[in-house]
């Protein structure tokens, strides 16, 4: 286990904790020679290989060795041991734009121009570069001592290589409320539009507080991502708005492109004049019985990745009756552990139950199928209540789109919940449209 002081690689010695996340640390640490303070990204091999993340690790490598931007966080190098990898990267100071935001509430216009400015430089040369980010929002983006922006996270981005024959990407992923309208319908989409959708969420988001797609449920935030149903408040000026519009437009066809967007009046020239109040959340949005969107934290992804089971079907009035599991809420209130736990995913329901079968052998876990499609999975050694036991059931809304509950149903509740944090959830993270009904505020 690494501790504070410990010299890595007889180069770098380590210093404090900066960040926890499911498959290891980062750590703030100093190069011994150069006496630079770097950051570096700690991560537990048998963890990455047990849920197939090293594909996922390799095209990060490889992306981040292709992009040298000063918005851009630099990866040094990559060493490992026969238990771990490190990522040595720039150290940046600032932490999160999210946190920035979620402090004030919201950005002034300017300040949202600086910002908005300087992702577009990035993702602009990103795309020069045949690279596609795929999962930008405030959470990826840092801000470095002097409060300039540096685009990070590069687990899901995608090369010109994978592209298809059709030239276009095909891998359904990135953050549910950030993603544009083509890669939820699954038709294949261009990465360099889907990412310029991307930040113009990011850039309605500094500038209000809150999303520009909301709803009491998922189902009904997609249909308004797939319309480009929003509203810009009353504060934004004339300009933004237009140029919002314009990002923000669901054909990806006539979506503003890169090179537009540095032409637009907003984008050369700013809001003209500085607003400088800095309300929390406001009373526009207070109406719409949708939470602000900056609490719905660290949403991952879905990738595109095989045995058979009976799936339930929903009809509209038991999709209804679900409605609890479809309430957003969760992802605002911090809530007690519970016993049930559901997520939705756009995999076929075959994926699913091959993939659920392979966490149970991984986690060495029992797994029953039952005649009314209940899959029994259960411990193989007593705990301090008896052996624990989860069902879980798929429910079929649309062909394409499932419901997934998973349910305690015996031994103790507290090793329940660290095995579901723990190991259950990250192992699933490739089938994972999004979780429901719990908080889910910890990094990834």
């Amino acid at each position: 286990m690494e501790s504070r002081g410990k010299i890595l690689m007889k180069r770098y010695e380590l210093g404090r904790l900066l960040g926890k996340g499911t498959f290891g640390k980062v750590h703030y640490a100093r190069n011994l020679e150069s006496n630079h303070s770097v950051a570096i990204k700690m991560m537990d091999k048998d963890k990455v290989l047990k849920v197939g993340l090293s594909e996922q690790i390799r095209r990060e490598i490889t992306t981040m060795r292709l992009v040298a931007h000063k918005n851009i966080v630099e990866l040094h190098e990559v060493m490992a041991t026969r238990n771990k990898i490190y990522f040595v990267m720039e150290y940046v100071k600032g932490g999160e734009l999210f946190d920035k935001i979620e402090k004030s509430g919201k950005l002034t216009e300017a300040i949202a121009h600086k910002y908005f400015q300087q992702l577009i430089s990035a993702v602009d040369y990103c795309h020069s570069r045949g690279v596609y980010h795929r999962d930008l929002k405030p959470e990826n983006l840092l801000l470095d001592e002097n409060e300039n922006l540096k685009v990070s996270d590069f687990g899901l981005s995608a090369l010109s290589e994978s592209k298809r024959q059709d030239g276009l990407l095909h891998t359904t992923c990135g953050t549910p409320a950030y993603v544009a309208p083509e890669v939820i319908s699954k038709t294949g989409y261009d990465g360099a539009k889907s990412d310029i959708w991307s930040c113009g969420v990011v850039l309605f988001v500094l500038v209000a507080g809150y999303l520009p797609f909301q709803g009491p449920n998922l189902m009904e935030m997609y249909r308004k991502i797939q319309n480009g149903d929003f509203r810009c408040p009353s504060w934004f000026s004339h300009k933004l708005k237009k140029l919002l519009y314009k990002i923000l437009d669901p054909n990806p066809n006539t979506r503003i492109s890169v090179q537009k967007i540095k032409e637009s009046t907003w984008f050369r020239k700013g809001p003209g004049e500085t607003r400088t109040v800095k309300e929390k959340i406001p009373s526009e949005n207070a109406t719409t019985n949708a939470a602000p969107a900056l609490v719905m934290r660290r949403k991952k992804n879905v990738h595109e990745d095989v045995k058979p089971l009976a799936v339930t079907n929903l009809n509209a009035f038991e999709i209804i009756s679900f409605s609890t599991g479809f309430d957003l809420s969760g992802l605002f209130i911090r809530k007690e552990c519970k016993k049930e736990t559901r997520f939705t995913s756009d995999k076929p329901a075959t994926t699913i139950i091959s993939k659920l079968e392979d966490v149970a052998k991984a986690l060495n876990l029992r797994i029953r199928k039952k005649d009314n499609g209940v899959i029994k999975i259960q411990g193989r050694k007593e705990g301090r209540n008896g052996v624990l036991q989860f069902d879980t059931e798929i429910f079929e809304i649309t062909a394409s789109y499932h419901l997934i509950e998973m349910k305690q149903t015996g031994g103790d509740s507290l090793e329940y919940q660290k095995l579901l944090e723990e190991d259950i959830r990250p192992a699933l993270k490739d089938i994972v449209w999004a979780w429901h009904g719990d908080d889910r505020q910890q990094k990834e």
